[in-house]
């Protein structure tokens, strides 16, 4: 089943989209994040999705404008391919190979919640950055509460995948990173979701005998095609990825686990790591950038001029005088 939220003539709706795209509306749900949290994980959504397809249809998705599957309290963003690994870490702070303690745990950052964008939404150029980059993940969502989880628990807590574009700015997180911490401002002005939410047993038929969900991942930049590759080249599947986020802490209802960006061109940056100048150049307004995940859908997004850079005084060199 397939669940998107959309705006249509000033009113937001959630609803399961039929094979056709049309829209089933659910009455009186506006928020996808709002029924997760209401029900027991992927049995209820599919209840309530179920029971929802008795009511009139609603518009075609073509006639809406699709906003983000769900608004998440957190997002938490993975970094599971190796091959990705490799090229942007020469891109982006010169090292090469891979860091061994990378191979140790499926490493993550939270990323802003606040800064999420639509399936077709413009994505202004950050403040202050000339070197944009796309990259293309999918996203695990969790349907339910859970703590300490083993990878066999986690998976009945994932209720569904979306796309996800995990838009940086190189320039700034190469600056940031040297302090040792961050990704921050490189990273925390747009995050695409979309188009919708996949249900976890609609992707099930993709899974390979170790786990992984083998589907086609494409990017494009102005409708040429910069990268492909394969989700089940992570190294972690998502439900060990969910039972590492569990640890020591919790996971709920509507967060955000995504994949880290795929490999052989789903970013940028890992293209400009391993060809040694930045070809394709960086991205610039008018450029369109088109992630399409098999099984799941396509997102695109257009790159518009973003706000100049409120200035900020540098650091103060103080006296350290003490009481």
């Amino acid at each position: 089943m397939r669940f998107a939220t959309y705006e249509h003539r000033d009113r937001r709706q959630v609803a399961v989209v039929e094979a056709n795209g049309t829209l089933c509306p659910l009455p009186g749900v506006t928020s996808l994040t709002g029924l997760l949290a209401e029900g027991g994980g992927l049995p209820e959504l599919l209840d309530a999705g179920s029971v929802m397809l008795d009511v009139p249809a609603g518009p075609h998705v073509s006639d809406v404008r699709l906003l983000p599957p769900l608004q998440p309290p957190t997002v938490r963003d993975f970094v599971t391919f190796e091959e990705h690994v490799e090229g942007v870490r020469r891109s982006v702070d010169g090292s090469a190979g891979v860091p061994e303690q990378w191979y140790a745990a499926p490493t993550f950052y939270f990323t802003n919640p606040y800064a999420v964008y639509g399936p077709h939404d413009d994505i202004p150029v950050p403040p202050g950055s000339s070197v944009l980059d796309f990259e293309l993940e999918v996203a695990a969502v969790i349907g339910k509460e859970g703590r300490d989880l083993t990878p066999e628990q986690a998976r009945d807590h994932i209720v569904g995948y979306t796309v996800f574009n995990d838009w940086s700015a190189r320039d700034l997180q190469s600056a940031e990173m040297k302090v040792g911490l961050g990704p921050c401002k490189g990273k925390d002005t747009a995050t695409t979701l979309g188009p919708y939410l996949v249900t976890a047993d609609e992707l099930e038929k993709y899974r390979d005998a170790d786990g992984f969900l083998r589907l086609a991942l494409t990017a494009e930049v102005n409708g040429q095609v910069v990268g492909k590759d394969l989700l089940s080249n992570m190294s972690w599947t998502f439900e060990e990825m969910v039972a590492y986020a569990s640890r020591g802490t919790v996971v709920r209802p509507g967060d955000v686990l995504g994949s880290g960006t795929c490999g052989n061109g789903g970013c940028l940056a890992e293209l400009w790591g391993v060809r040694g100048e930045r070809d394709p150049a960086p991205l610039k307004p008018g450029d369109t950038v088109t992630l399409t995940v098999e099984g799941i859908g396509s997102v695109s997004n257009t790159v518009v001029s973003g706000a100049d850079p409120v200035p900020v005084t540098a650091a103060r060199r103080r006296s350290r005088e003490r009481p």
